[in-house]
């Protein structure tokens, strides 16, 4: 809708002006406009024009998001302020942004060409710094590490000749060194392996068996503590986890707490298994212990997790306690 008639005709003269290539003095008509009709989206988007033809991307921000402030359906806003925050290399600022207005109107063309282009170049990006990093830890002499790093470029970018050429390094020199640790390693190592090779490959009952024969080997030779066995308890609660075993799950945790009590996956994990088998209280207090732990051990995804649960939980507590009066 058009704004008040003295604010209209400075959005008028900042138009000729724009168009004149008189970018500063457009900008004090839209200002002039904006001081006396500040809900009008279209004097701060043409404002935002301006900044961006003088390449003043702070002040287009700005622009842009008082023109969002005015009208949140003002699509224009939303794209103006991707704009900006583009130039000033706020790349997830920007996706934010463009997603915010493609809320508003899904099929904008403008809004979702930015974002594939720009999801795009976070792509490549991305790829570019596996690559360097690749290239470091190859000069560096760690190799598995740099033939991980090549792995996870590949799956962004499957046939780029850059991470092939550097594969083409790597790759027989990692298949050496993984021929020669495998050959070093103790029964139960294999076992383990085979058991992380099978639920990669989500056979979860075969990684039982490997991880179950992994563990009764340190068992007889009074290793059931050690890293190994620790590891070997917290993969197969994972399996067991997969097919609902939540008994299994809470036996290989418990195993896990009795000599790191402070381990949080198995916290969780034997938390979700109580809350499956619905032993809600012992669920709620390896929950409140996870909560009261550093955020930084925990982790946000934990804490959020454990949040929820908690708050499910208390209410599934209280509606037994009613139920029981």
């Amino acid at each position: 809708m058009p704004g008040h008639p003295r604010a209209e005709a400075f959005k008028t003269e900042g138009n000729k002006y724009f168009k004149d290539g008189s970018y500063k003095a457009a900008i004090a008509k839209y200002k002039e406009a904006t001081a006396i009709d500040p809900n009008v989206p279209a004097y701060w988007s043409n404002m935002a024009a301006c900044f961006e033809k003088l390449s003043e991307y702070d002040e287009m921000e700005s622009a842009a998001r008082s023109c969002i402030k005015a009208d949140k359906a003002f699509v224009k806003g939303y794209f103006r302020l991707a704009t900006a925050l583009k130039a000033k290399n706020d790349l997830e600022g920007c996706i934010k942004a463009l997603e915010s207005g493609l809320a508003v109107d899904s099929s904008n063309a403008d809004l979702k060409k930015m974002k594939k282009d720009l999801t795009e170049l976070q792509r490549a990006e991305q790829v570019a710094a596996f690559c360097r990093k690749a290239e470091d830890q190859m000069q560096n002499g760690d190799i598995p590490g740099a033939f991980k790093t090549l792995e996870l470029a590949s799956r962004l970018d499957a046939g780029n000749p850059d991470i092939e050429r550097m594969m083409s390094r790597v790759k027989p020199k990692f298949e050496r060194l993984e021929r020669e640790r495998k050959a070093s390693l103790s029964p139960d190592e294999v076992h383990k392996e085979r058991g992380d090779d099978a639920y990669k490959a989500a056979n979860f009952e075969v990684a039982i068996e490997h991880y179950t024969k992994c563990l009764d080997g340190l068992k007889r030779t009074g290793k059931d503590q050690s890293d190994l066995a620790m590891k070997a308890h917290s993969n197969r609660a994972a399996c067991y986890k997969q097919i609902s075993n939540f008994d299994g799950v809470i036996e290989d945790c418990t195993a896990v707490l009795e000599v790191d009590p402070e381990n949080v996956k198995a916290l969780v994990r034997r938390a979700q298994a109580f809350e499956g088998v619905e032993r809600y209280r012992f669920a709620l207090q390896d929950v409140k212990t996870v909560l009261s732990m550093p955020y930084a051990k925990v982790g946000k995804a934990n804490v959020d997790m454990c949040n929820m649960m908690q708050h499910r939980l208390n209410r599934t507590v209280q509606q037994l306690k009613s139920s029981n009066v």
